[in-house]
C-alpha cells in the first residue's frame, strides 16, 4: 500500500467517525423527521464531570470536627500572618455540620460555611462525599512510600501532569481520556454519535476517545462555523456563497471528503441548536447570579432535556471552574469558589427534576481536581498536595454518607506524606470504575478502561451508586 493510499484510508475512517449518525447515513438532518422519530429514551444515563482547575483545598471543603481532628486542623492552619482555619461549628460563620448515615467511630464532619446549599442536598440524600481520593497504581502504605517499595503515579504535585493523570491516566500529552473511552464503548447506543461526549467548558482530554470526538456546546447551542450564519465582513449576503465554497462538491477526493465533513458539522449544529431550542433558557429557573459554572450546567441540562429528540442513550459531559491554585489569599478566594460550587450543584440537581428535563435518576455529577492541597498553611494559603475529598451528586447516588475511611488529621500520620499531603486511600480507578458500572459498562469493559483497577481486588467498586 502506498503512503498516500494509507493516509487517504485513515482520513476516510476519521471522516466516517465524525458523521453524526454513522457513515452510511444521509448528511442533511431534517428536524421535523427527528421530532417525529423521537421515542422516550428510558434507558438513558449521563455522567457530568465537574473539574476544579488548580487543585482544590479539600481540607477546608470537607472537615473532620471531632475534638482531636479539630485541634490538629487548627494547629496546622491557624498560622500568621493570615490564618486560614475556619471557625468551629456553631460559631459565627462556622463550618456546617453534616451527619453521615454510616458513622465513622469517633469522627464528626462538616462542610465549608459557604456550602449551605450543598448541605441541603446532602441531607436530602442527593450528595455523597468520597474521602481521600487520588491517583494510585495500587494500594500504597506510608511504609511503602518511605521505603520507595510501592509503585506510585508519575509526576506527582505537577498541575498539568496530574490533571492529565486524573483524566487520562497518563502525564501531560495524553490524547485519550476515560470519559471518552466510555463514550467509545457506548456510542453505538446513540442515534447521533457526535453528541456522545460534550463539553460546555472548552477542550478536555477526559472527553477524548479513540473514536468518539468531543463536541463543544454553549448556551446558544452548538459552536458555529464562523461566517456560515449571520454575516461575514459586514455583509449578510456572504453566508450562502461561503457555505457553497466549503460544502460544495469537488472532483478531488480529499476536497470532496473535506466538504462532506464540513457539511456534517453544519448539520450537527442545526440538529443540536434546534433540539435545545425546545427548552429555552427562559423556561428553566434562573441560575445563581455571577455563577459561570451554573450557566455551564444549565447548558448541559438543556442538552440532556433534548435526549429524546436526539435519541441519545449514553452521554458524558464536562464542565469546569478555575481559581483553585490558592497559594495565597485563600480564605476569601476559596469561600467564593465554595459558594459557587455549592449553589451550582444544587441548581443542577434541581434542573434534573424539572418536568422538561425529567432525568433526576439518570444523571450523575461528580467532582475532580488535579490534586488536593497541603494541610499546613504557608501563611496565607496552601501548596500542592495529592489525595482530596470529592462529591458525587444526583438522585441515583446513595447520598448522605461519606465513602472511604476519612484520614487522620495532622502531620506525620500514616495518611501524610509530608506537610499534610494526603496519601490517597481510594484510587481514581475505584472512583471512576464505580461510576462506569452505573453508566452501564461490564466488569470486562471497566477493566479495559481502568487497567489498574484489578490491583484493588474486591474493593474495586465503592458502593456509592444505587
Amino acid at each position: 500500500m502506498s503512503r498516500i493510499d494509507a493516509s487517504r484510508r485513515r482520513f476516510l475512517r476519521t471522516a466516517a467517525l465524525t458523521s453524526i449518525v454513522g457513515p452510511g447515513a444521509p448528511f442533511a438532518l431534517n428536524l421535523a423527521t427527528m421530532s417525529a422519530a423521537q421515542a422516550q429514551t428510558t434507558d438513558y444515563r449521563a455522567l457530568v464531570c465537574l473539574f476544579f482547575n488548580g487543585g482544590n483545598d479539600h481540607a477546608n471543603m470537607v472537615l473532620a470536627t471531632d475534638s482531636a481532628s479539630w485541634a490538629e486542623y487548627r494547629r496546622a492552619r491557624n498560622v500568621a500572618p493570615m490564618p486560614i482555619a475556619l471557625p468551629e461549628p456553631g460559631a459565627g460563620g462556622g463550618v456546617l455540620p453534616i451527619s453521615p448515615v454510616t458513622p465513622q467511630a469517633g469522627r464528626s464532619f462538616a462542610l465549608h460555611p459557604s456550602m449551605g446549599q450543598l448541605v441541603g442536598e446532602f441531607n436530602a440524600n442527593r450528595v455523597a462525599v468520597l474521602a481521600n481520593v487520588g491517583p494510585l497504581v495500587e494500594p500504597l502504605t506510608k511504609a511503602q512510600w518511605n521505603s520507595r517499595s510501592g509503585r506510585r503515579p508519575p509526576q506527582l504535585f505537577s498541575h498539568n501532569d496530574q490533571t492529565s493523570i486524573w483524566q487520562a491516566y497518563k502525564p501531560e500529552g495524553a490524547r485519550v481520556g476515560w470519559g471518552g473511552r466510555m463514550g467509545d464503548l457506548m456510542a453505538s447506543m446513540n442515534q447521533y454519535a457526535n453528541f456522545t461526549a460534550i463539553t460546555a467548558s472548552g477542550n478536555a482530554v477526559w472527553l477524548s476517545g479513540e473514536t468518539v470526538l468531543q463536541y463543544q456546546a454553549s448556551a446558544q447551542g452548538a459552536i458555529t462555523i464562523q461566517g456560515l450564519t449571520g454575516g461575514l465582513f459586514g455583509s449578510t449576503a456572504s453566508a450562502n456563497p461561503l457555505r457553497d465554497i466549503v460544502t460544495g462538491d469537488r472532483g478531488n477526493l480529499f476536497e470532496k471528503e473535506h466538504a462532506r465533513v464540513v457539511q456534517r458539522a453544519v448539520d450537527a449544529q442545526v440538529a443540536l441548536t434546534g433540539a435545545m431550542a425546545a427548552i429555552p433558557e427562559g423556561s428553566l429557573p434562573a441560575p445563581p447570579a455571577n455563577n459561570g459554572l451554573a450557566n455551564q450546567l444549565r447548558t448541559v441540562a438543556r442538552i440532556i432535556g433534548s435526549r429524546n429528540t436526539l435519541q441519545m442513550r449514553r452521554q458524558v459531559f464536562f464542565v469546569s471552574i478555575g481559581g483553585f491554585d490558592t497559594h495565597d489569599n485563600q480564605t476569601a478566594q476559596h469561600a467564593t469558589l465554595m459558594q459557587r460550587v455549592s449553589d451550582a450543584i444544587a441548581y443542577f440537581n434541581g434542573l434534573m427534576a424539572q418536568p422538561s428535563i425529567n432525568a433526576a435518576s439518570q444523571v450523575t455529577l461528580f467532582t475532580a481536581s488535579e490534586f488536593g492541597r497541603t494541610l499546613t498553611s504557608n501563611g496565607d494559603g496552601t501548596d500542592h498536595g495529592w489525595g482530596a475529598h470529592h462529591f458525587v451528586a444526583g438522585a441515583a447516588v446513595r447520598g448522605r454518607d461519606v465513602y472511604g475511611r476519612f484520614p487522620v488529621i495532622g502531620q506525620n500520620t500514616d495518611d501524610d506524606v509530608g506537610q499534610g499531603r494526603l496519601l490517597p486511600s481510594l484510587s481514581v480507578d475505584q472512583y471512576a470504575g464505580t461510576l462506569a458500572r452505573w453508566y452501564g459498562l461490564s466488569d470486562a469493559q471497566v477493566a479495559e478502561i481502568f487497567p489498574n483497577i484489578v490491583n484493588f481486588g474486591s474493593s474495586r467498586y465503592l458502593g456509592f451508586m444505587s
